[in-house]
């Protein structure tokens, strides 16, 4: 199989057409040849085990049955109909139930002839029954039967009712597969292949979908694994290199007045070991010569901003501008605050631009910055536009980088025509093994100690039954003098149902605390801008006692008064995001907690989520955590970078594996830096071919 062979639209595979490829490109992205050969089974059967009739229970997970169709019925009208069939062999019977593709299972089914059903038994009304289950003609099947484990693909209703049930899926890979014999391209060299004794690439992609037995199948399952491991840690490590050998930095030489001054006569306290050794990680980089780009991770409250402007200060006592960049007015406004109340009294001009700043404040913005008056700009998504225009931009760093996107990221990029230093900041622990693929190509920091006399929050679950005991320890509290969060989700699809929670919420809040003993503030998304920011401030000022809120105040709210965030249906959230809102407490020097409270019913996984969280404050095993309970594709915006493309390796179980890839990338790197080399020829036009799919955001990061 020629690479213009794997190129070829799915349409012209037999028992395709148009249609049906305008179908799976649209359902699977299954646009070409190599497309299907790379759609992977995620499941295998043994098919050479029959049940009968009267052996079936719920406790299957599947069955495989012969016998014939004695019966058919179609039940309801219009969208509430179904297609029912009896099936019958010698010990007794089941139904087979079709909500979908009613027409074309009608069609295909024949009464009295013998059938080979597959699927998941269950019971309806004292009958056992498979929904949607596969089916084909016995004589047709029996050549299947001894062929070893049998293949199982992922489908969609509107697939299976043009026939693209798995079985089907499996039929056009098996033709393709049949097309494509001896003819696949290796793409990995020979060296690689005997260092890890791996099987030829041709006889993996068979066995994946085809596999002869269980010892097959895992070699084929390691040697595709490692393969897009590999070319991940390969295709990242280039990157970097390419950055670091061709890609000049502004020379940042100087340590001078501005950063001196503030360090010697503002420093809020003593900076922690992990913060000095992060200004010193990201000195060296800044008086390199080459740009910068470079992961700072550090949890709630670890100091990431007074590192993000000691860095900027280094830009200014080297004549260079800085921009910060966060997702959320909020958050902008907190910065400003914060940072200009640390820079009072010395002679840098820092400045705000969000999407409410006024015509007239934007026109003088824009002026001081090409006038370079303007030293540090603070910003949302407002800095990215294209009217907005630097003198001598040399440093740019992005607060809670995930949530802008790829191309969002590249605009700032190029606001100057040499590369400014990136330093990107997150709040959010990286799990080891997602630092080495997302983050793959930048060079990393952590600050990985708090600041001195942090007390560590204690966190406690409570069902909605035990509601009236913790309104009484809210009230303890408030009336000690401290302040509380009330937060309640809120999600995009169900707004009108998270406020009216909201807004009940909030109600009996103020039942419990009424005026004029007790002051409550309320915050949610749909509220103007100048109402978020009032109530905002009136419980930053300690004129309310407790704020009500959505998780508007996730990030960028720092009250050192408020020891008490009580999180309501905390089951609907993500561990990540509980733990960011956890750190909106313990900022002060008294003892914080975190109130957890849930419906009494929770799932397996939230159930997980709520144990960790009450187990540890350690934002890196929450991570580890996080990972493996909700996978890489929603961690961290992975999804809009494009890079995780991966078909069939898992980065929380194939953690070794990324590893051998990592550390064989980088050995091959070191000594052909550009795979320039006759013997890694093959690695360099893989990867360009990967290259042409993903798009090149190589100085993105």
């Amino acid at each position: 199989m020629s690479y213009n062979f794997a190129e070829t639209p799915i349409e012209f595979l037999k028992g395709v057409g148009p249609k049906r490829a305008e179908l799976l490109s649209k359902e699977l992205n299954i646009r070409c040849f190599g497309d299907l050969l790379q759609y992977y089974p995620f499941r295998y059967i043994d098919r050479s085990k029959f049940h009968k009739a009267n052996e079936i229970t719920s406790d299957l997970v599947y069955v495989q049955m012969k016998g014939k169709i004695v019966a058919t019925e179609t039940i309801g009208k219009m969208r509430a109909s179904r297609f029912v069939a009896t099936f019958k062999d010698e010990t007794g019977s089941i139904e087979l139930v079709w909500f979908q593709g009613i027409k074309w299972i009608k069609e295909k089914l024949k009464l009295g002839e013998e059938y080979v059903v597959f699927g998941k038994p269950s019971i309806f009304n004292k009958t056992y029954n498979i929904l949607h289950p596969d089916i084909e003609l016995l004589s047709e099947n029996q050549s299947e039967i001894s062929e070893g484990l049998y293949p199982y693909y992922s489908s969609s209703e509107k697939l299976k009712a043009m026939g693209f049930t798995s079985r089907g899926i499996s039929k056009i890979t098996k033709t393709l597969v049949i097309m494509a014999k001896n003819s696949i391209p290796e793409t990995l060299t020979p060296e690689i292949i005997s260092k890890y004794k791996f099987i030829s690439r041709e006889e993996a992609l068979i066995n994946i979908h085809f596999p002869a037995n269980a010892e097959i199948l895992q070699k084929a399952q390691i040697r595709i694994k490692f393969e897009e491991l590999f070319y991940l840690q390969l295709s990242l490590l280039m990157m970097r290199q390419i950055r670091l050998v061709k890609t000049e930095g502004h020379r940042f030489t100087s340590v001078g007045e501005h950063f001196n001054a503030f360090y010697n006569t503002k420093l809020p306290f003593e900076l922690t070991n992990a913060q000095k050794r992060v200004i010193k990680e990201i000195r060296t980089d800044l008086g390199s010569g080459k740009q910068m780009n470079r992961l700072l991770q550090g949890d709630v409250g670890s100091g990431k901003t007074l590192v993000a402007l000691m860095c900027m200060l280094i830009a200014l006592d080297n004549n260079y501008q800085s921009c910060l960049m966060v997702p959320t007015e909020i958050l902008a406004n907190q910065h400003f605050e914060t940072i200009s109340r640390m820079l009072d009294g010395l002679n840098v001009n820092v400045e705000l631009l969000t999407g409410s700043t006024k015509a007239a404040k934007r026109k003088k913005i824009d002026e001081g910055l090409q006038s370079a008056q303007i030293h540090i700009l603070i910003g949302t998504h407002a800095l990215i536009e294209d009217t907005v225009q630097f003198a001598n931009l040399g440093l740019v760093i992005i607060d809670e980088q995930h949530r802008f996107g790829v191309e969002q990221r590249a605009k700032l990029w190029n606001k100057n025509e040499k590369q400014p230093h990136i330093l990107v900041m997150t709040a959010t622990p990286i799990p080891r093994t997602l630092a080495m693929t997302l983050y793959g190509d930048l060079d990393y920091s952590a600050i990985d100690e708090m600041p001195p006399g942090r007390k560590s929050i204690k966190t406690y679950h409570y069902f909605d039954s035990g509601r009236l005991k913790v309104f009484a320890f809210l009230k303890q509290q408030v009336n000690a003098g401290r302040q509380v969060y009330v937060v309640y989700p809120l999600i995009n699809e169900s707004v009108t149902l998270d406020l009216k929670d909201l807004m009940d919420g909030y109600n009996s809040i103020t039942r419990e605390f009424p005026l004029p003993e007790y002051a409550v503030s309320i915050v949610h998304g749909q509220m103007k801008s100048a109402d978020k920011d009032y109530e905002m401030q009136r419980f930053v000022k300690g004129e309310t006692q407790l704020m009500v809120s959505t998780t508007v105040i996730e990030v960028g709210v720092d009250v050192p008064n408020a020891s008490v965030m009580l999180i309501e249906n905390a089951e609907r959230f993500g561990l990540s995001q509980l733990h960011q809102l956890r750190g909106r407490v313990g900022r002060g020097a008294e003892q914080s907690y975190c109130i957890l409270m849930t419906g009494n019913k929770l799932t397996s996984d939230g159930r997980k989520r709520i144990e960790t969280m009450v187990r540890t404050t350690d934002g890196f095993e929450i991570a580890e955590a996080d990972l493996k309970l909700r996978g890489p594709g929603d961690m961290q915006g992975t999804q809009q970078s494009g890079m995780l493309d991966l078909h069939l390796a898992d980065i929380v179980k194939d953690e070794k594996l990324i590893k051998h890839a990592r550390d064989l990338a980088i050995d091959i790197l070191k000594h052909d830096a550009m795979l320039e080399s006759q013997k890694n020829q093959k690695l360099r036009e893989q990867l360009q071919r990967m290259k042409k799919v993903r798009g090149n955001w190589e100085k993105i990061s």
